[in-house]
């Protein structure tokens, strides 16, 4: 390795407080509208996240249109009314209180889609695993989130939507699935922690608790690794 392909002990610093700092970004948006070429540097980021047989199967939607985002935000608002009925109780009530989305906050969305057909009927590393396409839609939702985090903006992920309706809107083809749909945006501030785990939804489960060694539920065997787990926090 030579020293070109070496990152400084800052860029890795980068890196990783990157991926820490990225949140589910909801009620912070801003108006402001993002500058052009950020948001062309970050839908780079995304076009470049790995791909198997390197089909490159997504494209990026991006909606600005009031018209179409107060469409969207319709369909998020009977998704979601759907959805809190099938939680019980107190649970329903503090689903109810929360804040789910920034379709009409941000100053844009995002949908990202897959196509499934993309390279022919056979693709190198997808004949086993032929879900593999969609997986790789996921890995460009990451590098564009991230690429976001870094560009100071924020992004939420809206999956409380019927995909039906949300293709209707968008006029998506039957044939191309819809991955992610993204609030993009400045905003006011980062949320220390992730809101969900703020609003006493659900906890960060511990890592030394999810990591087996050689086997499906087998956790001896590399203790040190584990006490490492344990002290990074």
């Amino acid at each position: 390795m030579n020293d070109t392909d070496t990152l400084s002990a800052a860029e890795r610093d980068a890196v990783y407080r990157c991926i820490f700092a990225r949140r589910d970004i909801r009620g912070q948006f801003l108006p402001d509208p993002v500058d052009e070429a950020v948001l062309a540097r970050v839908l780079r980021a995304a076009h470049h996240a790995p791909s198997v047989g390197f089909m490159q199967p997504w494209d990026f939607l991006v909606i600005r249109d009031e018209g179409v985002r107060r469409r969207v935000h319709a369909a998020f608002t009977d998704a979601s009314a759907e959805a809190a009925e099938m939680f019980e109780d107190e649970r329903r009530r503090q689903y109810q209180r929360l804040k789910l989305e920034g379709i009409l906050d941000a100053p844009l969305n995002i949908c990202v889609t897959c196509d499934r057909s993309r390279m022919g009927p056979v693709v190198l590393g997808r004949t086993h695993q032929p879900d593999m396409d969609l997986f790789s839609a996921v890995c460009a939702v990451q590098n564009l989130w991230l690429a976001a985090r870094a560009e100071n903006l924020g992004v939420g992920w809206v999956s409380i939507i019927d995909p039906a309706r949300l293709r209707a809107v968008l006029g998506i083809p039957p044939a191309i699935e819809i991955v992610a749909y993204l609030c993009v945006g400045t905003v006011s501030h980062f949320p220390e922690r992730p809101e969900l785990e703020t609003a006493g939804w659900q906890s960060r489960l511990d890592l030394s608790q999810r990591v087996w060694f050689d086997g499906w539920n087998k956790r001896t065997g590399d203790e040190s690794l584990t006490a490492h787990i344990d002290t990074s926090r």
